[in-house]
């Protein structure tokens, strides 16, 4: 595995300033590939001052912009109801019922949304 991530710096050059991780809700994060290292602790990826766990993430490439999905936005009541899934920030699949006041990743059949609930 680290000869792996060795290969992976080795790769990172201008052309891609980029290393670009798709977590299994279709959330996109970027970090600079300046400079970059990538550690492996446990189940924990952590790039940067980015941490993933590893069962979360879906891929993980080189890009050219930064394709990080950072913006919160209020979400409609229809939007729940159209929920095909809802994660917490630990990537803890729950329920409408199990929302409490936080952040969560709610997933329709059009796009992911990031939401608060006060």
């Amino acid at each position: 595995m680290m000869a792996w991530i060795g290969a992976l710096t080795m790769q990172a050059d201008k052309t891609y300033p980029y290393l670009t991780f798709e977590t299994t809700d279709g959330a996109k994060i970027s970090v600079n590939t300046e400079s970059l290292e990538l550690t492996i602790s446990g189940t924990t990826l952590t790039a940067g001052d980015q941490q993933f766990t590893l069962t979360n993430l879906n891929k993980m490439y080189f890009s050219t912009s930064d394709e990080s999905t950072t913006g919160i936005e209020e979400v409609t009541n229809a939007a729940l109801d159209d929920a095909t899934e809802i994660y917490d920030l630990q990537g803890h699949k729950v329920t409408k019922e199990q929302m409490q006041k936080g952040v969560y990743i709610v997933k329709t059949k059009d796009r992911t949304h990031k939401i608060v609930v006060k």
